[in-house]
């Protein structure tokens, strides 16, 4: 897979993966809902991220893909002199700087609830498979959308 869409599609593709898995897992009732929060939840934020970078690497198209996406905006290389700031970035620097995008791209330490010292029970993340799911839509959505205007260029 070569274009930056691509490859954000597919970390989208597999994140939904795990998320029909996490609801499987959770009405099966086998493994317990905190547990299943702690192994689904890291890996399902961590491929949104990455749809999230590989998208921002298709607005800007810097060229040749680098091995890994962005992080965030911050990590994009610089838009060149003279060439405007799209749209779509803007838009996104506002959603990571109070949005919803800044909730997915948040360490993953700030959702679990600390426990008392010496006692290896962790609390159950903030986030679950219901917030997991708001964020893969809300990201094929702007994917859809800032997608087709990226089309007309």
């Amino acid at each position: 897979m070569s274009s930056a869409r691509g490859q954000a599609n597919h970390a989208l593709y597999l994140a939904n993966i795990l998320l029909a898995a996490w609801r499987r897992d959770l009405a099966e009732e086998s493994v317990a809902a905190v547990t299943l929060n702690q192994a689904y939840l890291p890996a399902i934020r961590a491929h949104l991220r990455h749809a999230y970078g590989w998208f921002l690497l298709e607005i800007t198209r810097p060229g040749a893909l680098p091995p890994q996406p962005p992080a965030s905006l911050a990590e994009l290389p610089g838009i060149d002199a003279g060439k405007a700031l799209p749209g779509e970035i803007v838009e996104f620097q506002r959603l990571e700087a109070g949005g919803w995008i800044g909730d997915m791209l948040a360490d993953d330490t700030a959702e679990e609830s600390v426990a008392s010292s010496g006692n290896l029970a962790r609390g159950a993340p903030a986030s679950g498979p219901e917030q997991a799911s708001q964020w893969a839509g809300q990201l094929q959505s702007l994917f859809d959308r800032m997608g087709d205007s990226l089309d007309e260029y």
